[in-house]
């Protein structure tokens, strides 16, 4: 069953990292938000392609390898009825760059941090966190199959 797209879509992935210490997540911050990398999907644009562009344009990390495919988990509804829809994908990088956005004359994000789960989502704002728990449960995390999930 196709679904429809909403008009104002973003796409992002939740870019993970297997350490010896277990699975990390990327979070990036803008003011006091704590997200994951996303952006809005072009005109004509796919949205996985959109959602790896806007990783490589925000974080600089190319090596994204959607190991758990194509599936996706959206947000309901946000701001001006826009919806974030966020993919999966592991990364061997570990250092994240900021890059400085021309339009801007700044970074995009102020911030950006490995973290696991557990941190992860006491960041996240309740809009992300049901899209942390996803990730969570894909990648095989026991704590995302907790109460609060």
């Amino acid at each position: 069953m196709k679904t429809e797209r909403p008009s104002h879509l973003s796409a992002g992935v939740v870019v993970v990292r297997q350490t010896d210490s277990g699975w990390r997540f990327l979070l990036l911050r803008a003011y006091r938000n704590w997200d994951f990398p996303k952006g809005l999907v072009e005109s004509g644009e796919d949205p996985l392609t959109a959602a790896r562009r806007e990783v490589t344009e925000e974080t600089l990390i190319r090596d994204l390898q959607f190991l758990w495919g194509e599936s996706f988990m959206e947000t309901a509804p946000y701001s001006r009825n826009k919806v974030a829809r966020y993919y999966l994908a592991e990364t061997r990088t570990e250092e994240v760059t900021l890059p400085v956005r021309p339009e801007l004359g700044r970074p995009e994000h102020h911030e950006c941090r490995w973290v696991d789960y557990d941190e992860a989502i006491e960041l996240s704002s309740p809009r992300v966190q049901p899209v942390l728990r996803w990730a969570a449960r894909l990648i095989g995390l026991a704590p995302a199959l907790d109460a609060t999930g």
